[in-house]
């Protein structure tokens, strides 16, 4: 893949990177471990990565990306679905404030809005399919592990399930068991991507999240094929 975009961003953030990162700064204020404004300023990176290869706007995108999460809702919350929602409407008085051509601002908010894997809003434009991409590279490989961890410690959730570690013959339930939350949703998330560039990354994530589980697998006495059955019941 050739990059294509280099310039456009450097342009961009020139501009604009100072007044978008102190929104976020002051937006993400009181978050959870895993959804902090060292999150928005990865999925800032990983965004500016996938638009150095695919034809969108980073107009649109880099804008969509540091205010992505600009309301705070917790994991846990019966309104986590709206989030994304939310976020979408509060962006557009931010942009606002600081004067952001308001010829973006559709574009904008459908990203932020479909960004969400809760929400399960179809993306229909190709910036839309960077931010989402984005955001899901966030959960996979290390930093993957990491906030997943940080997420489920802050919850109180148990690390996983003492009878059976891997959910090979029980339904997996990551309300109670952080491992399970690979099986429920992590591990699904490269079938996921909508651009070439954001596949190419979480297809080298996800091996390193597989190989977290074999390790983990090893390190608590688990037998081999009680990990092999959870991972082929992804397929």
């Amino acid at each position: 893949m050739t990059a294509q975009n280099t310039h456009t961003i450097d342009s961009w953030n020139a501009q604009w990177l100072a007044p978008f990162k102190s929104l976020a700064i002051e937006a993400m204020r009181g978050a959870d471990p895993g959804h902090g404004i060292d999150h928005v300023q990865r999925v800032v990176r990983n965004a500016s990565e996938i638009l150095r290869f695919e034809a969108a706007d980073c107009r649109v995108v880099l804008p969509a990306a540091w205010l992505h999460d600009c309301v705070l809702v917790a994991k846990n919350s019966p309104t986590r679905s709206s989030a994304s929602r939310l976020a979408a409407d509060h962006a557009m008085q931010l942009l606002r404030g600081i004067a952001y051509p308001d010829a973006h601002f559709d574009a904008i908010h459908h990203a932020i809005l479909s960004h969400s894997f809760s929400a399960n809003v179809p993306c229909q434009s190709i910036e839309a399919m960077v931010v989402q991409d984005a955001d899901r590279l966030e959960a996979l490989g290390a930093i993957g592990i990491a906030r997943c961890l940080m997420t489920t410690g802050h919850l109180q959730q148990n690390l996983y399930n003492i009878e059976e570690p891997f959910p090979a013959t029980r339904t997996a339930d990551d309300r109670q068991f952080a491992v399970d939350h690979f099986f429920c949703k992590l591990l699904r998330l490269p079938a996921t991507m909508k651009t070439q560039s954001g596949s190419f990354i979480a297809t080298a994530r996800l091996k390193i999240m597989q190989d977290f589980l074999q390790s983990l697998s090893e390190e608590i006495g688990c037998e081999a094929a009680l990990l092999e059955a959870s991972l082929k019941k992804l397929q």
